[in-house]
């Protein structure tokens, strides 16, 4: 296959859908790979680098996209990438069409198939794919390092001769793979965590890691099919806030982590419970970027507000915040999915192979324009 990448231009975007590494595997496979101009630079990989791996550099998006017969990317395309797309085209990427915030209607218009990775079952074959989990562990490591630079205080315990220096104590709500991983980094950074997750089997990976698992006196709520948990009945979510909200304000810095696939982001600190935080305490919401609301009542996307004295930091794209490392995972993703996605070094296009295989069946939202 003739395989494109692009500049990424949604804004604060600076990852790339593949890297040289990535690039020279799909290209030891058989297929050609064309890199537009700079598309790595912001993930610290240069034109050079894809040279050397086996990439055809090309001058302009025209260039790429009049070559191709599937397009990597990472987030959704804008309205003039779509339409420059040949006809049949096939997209593989994070950001479904259905999502009602991408090019549905053009890329219907040009008989375009897409493969949305967010949609990747979880299960043991498709480990090697999941973008979900690679990008969801930068953005915890980069949470646990935000909620250190923005505490007016240490983490670690720090015994000196003007005093003893007690260590920071962070709460984190949600303890999947972003979770996990802002527990871990503010427990190397020498902070106290206690951590909370509606699944009780994650008690036991957050002890794992040194942290406290917090145990509520509330309904648990356990894992939904596909290993993601379910969203939660009005009741018992109040009942769950009520029950946070004394370790919350005894917190020095709340990292919020909870998400649920195509579902708006749970609710977990209300405005009420920043309030009662001590000043100069910090809350890092990393679903902030939800369309429909973070975690944090007063959260906004992109954006750190102070509250009450307490300053709220709003994700917005944080894995792009570290694009080299970020790219680097994503691209071994996408590379293995393009390859467990070929049969005869053709990516799967009829309704038939489609079906026939649990991955694509679950990732094709888009086949040959018609929606499935």
């Amino acid at each position: 296959m003739q395989i494109g990448v692009l500049t990424e231009n949604a804004p604060f975007e600076r990852r790339v859908a593949l890297t040289p590494e990535s690039a020279g595997r799909l290209i030891t496979a058989g297929h050609s790979v064309y890199v537009q101009s700079g598309a790595g630079l912001a993930a610290a990989e240069d034109d050079d680098a894809y040279r050397a791996a086996g990439a055809v550099i090309g001058k302009s998006p025209e260039e790429i996209l009049g070559n191709i017969d599937l397009l990597a990317a990472v987030g959704q395309l804008d309205q003039q990438t779509a339409s420059r797309l040949k006809p049949g085209t096939a997209v593989i990427g994070l950001s479904s069409p259905k999502d009602g915030r991408g090019p549905a209607g053009v890329l219907v218009d040009r008989h375009a198939s897409f493969f949305a990775l967010e949609l990747l079952p979880r299960i043991t074959r498709a480990q090697s794919m999941d973008a979900l989990s690679s990008q969801a562990m930068v953005a915890g490591y980069r949470a646990g390092l935000i909620a250190a630079e923005r505490l007016p205080r240490f983490f670690p315990l720090l015994m000196t001769a003007a005093g003893t220096v007690p260590p920071a104590r962070v709460v984190v709500l949600g303890a999947g793979v972003a979770g996990l991983q802002a527990i871990a980094t503010a427990k190397r950074l020498g902070a106290v965590v206690e951590a909370y997750d509606v699944r009780a089997a994650a008690a036991e990976e957050i002890r794992s890691l040194g942290a406290k698992a917090i145990t509520l006196d509330v309904e648990s709520q356990t894992s939904a099919s596909g290993g993601y948990a379910s969203e939660q009945a009005a009741d018992a979510a109040d009942r769950q806030r009520r029950a946070l909200a004394p370790y919350v304000a005894a917190a020095d810095a709340v990292i919020t982590t909870a998400a649920v696939p195509g579902r708006p982001a749970p609710l977990l600190v209300t405005a009420e419970m920043v309030e009662k935080m001590r000043p100069g305490s910090v809350v890092v919401d990393l679903a902030a970027d939800n369309p429909n609301g973070g975690n944090c009542e007063v959260s906004r996307p992109g954006e750190e507000i102070r509250h009450h004295g307490v300053l709220v930091h709003g994700g917005r794209n944080v894995p792009s915040q570290l694009a080299a490392h970020a790219s680097r995972l994503y691209g071994a993703n996408m590379s293995a999915f393009i390859l467990a996605m070929c049969q005869d070094g053709v990516l799967l296009s009829t309704p038939e192979d489609i079906a026939a295989d649990d991955i694509a069946a679950a990732c094709c939202v888009l086949l040959k324009g018609e929606f499935r």
